[in-house]
């Protein structure tokens, strides 16, 4: 039997550190939920995917400045501690492991979904029962097999994107296109704002969820070879995958098939494609879809084994949890995160097909909070160093102006989300989510 040992290995390379930003950026928000967001905004999709990325670019620098200043396993749950009080750690971190274990539900929900594309009678609930065995299979090795799966699934997914779009382009210009004028999905259908501006807010709210995971690359500080030169690096290219990744993806699609038609029996990448009679790429597009989820699902276990390691070591959670394999993987915390997860299957099982907006709109709400959490804690961080005359390494922008609009901006979120019947829910869940984290917070400290 391997030995434990008390430290987490820096086993994550530049390459691996790369990948994991980029594949963050990348999963069912984008292939499979993006059929929401083109359903509230139509064409303008694209502006929306615009502006939330924005802010998404300028989040992600505050964390990046104090990631790199100290690189921690349980990332922003320990800057919370540290510059804003015990509650927001605490209340940032387990709301952090809530956020990533209903999107590792909605991944596994996805999955059933592309399976059902090639075998519509399989159930739901198998192949998510099979990603879930095999995924936390790889997490329980080591953190350089979770690096290398995560680095070939996420190879594959922006080769896949890069071809899809030159492919696309291709339809479009070529002479043999199906389409009588170039681009004219995006305006004959109604106008470039179908649903006017505030169809665009609405569609805003959906599209957040899509940049859900994106700050996982302050999660891998703790197990990052050379922090200093890597995260700078990975959050600096934030901003050219969504102009890539997102924009591009939806002009392409917006511009191959009218917005109004596209369904959500399937990833709208897979049914463009496939209504246009290319049923090759439809096949090989639905695969890469089924790999983007299951590279979410692996981020989700691994990150959100981190962060219950991270709470246990300052105490938030079970010291059990803090106990690390001899290959230094906190595979208690991986074994609790997926057995949680079983929860989707369930789920898929009892309601099949009914399951994904619900996760997404409740994964929003948590990832909301994760983010006004490191606006807050960021604002605290610099007011410490400016006392103290520190100086950090990697800066975030437009401080403290883009720390108050995104604040503003997350606001909205929440108002908009409430003005959505299959959101009100979620939204309505939040403040009991974050008085029964109080309780626990309570009980903990008492």
């Amino acid at each position: 039997m391997e030995k434990a040992t008390t430290q987490m290995k820096r086993g994550l390379k530049n390459r691996h550190l790369q990948m994991i930003a980029l594949g963050g950026a990348i999963g069912t928000g984008l292939f499979y939920g993006s059929a929401s967001t083109i359903a509230l905004a139509g064409p303008s999709v694209m502006l929306a995917y615009l502006l939330g990325g924005i802010v998404i670019f300028f989040i992600m620098r505050m964390l990046g400045e104090m990631a790199v200043d100290e690189p921690v396993s349980g990332s922003f749950s320990h800057y919370a501690t540290k510059y804003w009080g015990a509650f927001p750690g605490f209340l940032s971190g387990w709301n952090y492991w809530f956020n990533y274990v209903i999107v590792s539900m909605a991944e596994l929900t996805a999955v059933g979904i592309y399976m059902n594309f090639w075998l519509p009678e399989l159930p739901q609930w198998i192949s998510a029962l099979a990603a879930l065995l095999v995924i936390t299979a790889f997490n329980l090795i080591n953190v350089r097999a979770y690096g290398e799966s995560e680095f070939w699934m996420a190879l594959v997914k922006i080769v896949a994107i890069g071809c899809m779009i030159l492919f696309g382009l291709f339809l479009i210009f070529t002479s043999g296109a199906p389409f009588p004028d170039m681009f004219q999905n995006l305006w004959i259908n109604g106008g470039f704002l179908p649903n006017g501006w505030y169809g665009l807010a609405l569609s805003i709210t959906v599209v957040m969820f899509s940049f859900g995971g994106i700050e996982l690359i302050g999660i891998t500080a703790g197990e990052a070879e050379d922090p200093d030169t890597t995260i700078p690096r990975a959050i600096n290219q934030v901003i050219w995958r969504i102009l890539i990744f997102y924009v591009g993806t939806m002009f392409v699609l917006m511009s191959l098939w009218p917005w109004s038609e596209v369904g959500k029996e399937a990833s709208p990448f897979v049914q463009i494609f496939a209504d246009i009679g290319v049923g090759s790429a439809a096949n090989l597009l639905n695969i890469v879809v089924l790999l983007a989820a299951l590279s979410v699902y692996n981020s989700a276990i691994y990150s959100n084994s981190r962060m219950l390691y991270g709470l246990a070591s300052t105490d938030d959670a079970p010291k059990f949890l803090r106990k690390l394999s001899g290959s230094g993987v906190p595979v208690r915390g991986i074994l609790v995160s997926s057995g949680i997860t079983l929860i989707c299957v369930a789920l898929n099982y009892f309601f099949p097909g009914k399951v994904f907006l619900f996760l997404i709109s409740i994964a929003t709400c948590a990832a909301v909070i994760s983010w006004g959490t490191i606006c807050i804690t960021h604002l605290r961080f610099r007011h410490h160093c400016d006392r103290t005359g520190k100086e950090t390494k990697f800066h975030a922008l437009l401080y403290p102006a883009a720390n108050y609009l995104c604040l503003l901006f997350l606001a909205g979120i929440l108002f908009f989300m409430a003005q959505i019947p299959d959101m009100q829910l979620a939204v309505g869940i939040l403040p009991v989510w974050v008085l029964v984290l109080y309780i626990g917070y309570r009980v903990k400290k008492g």
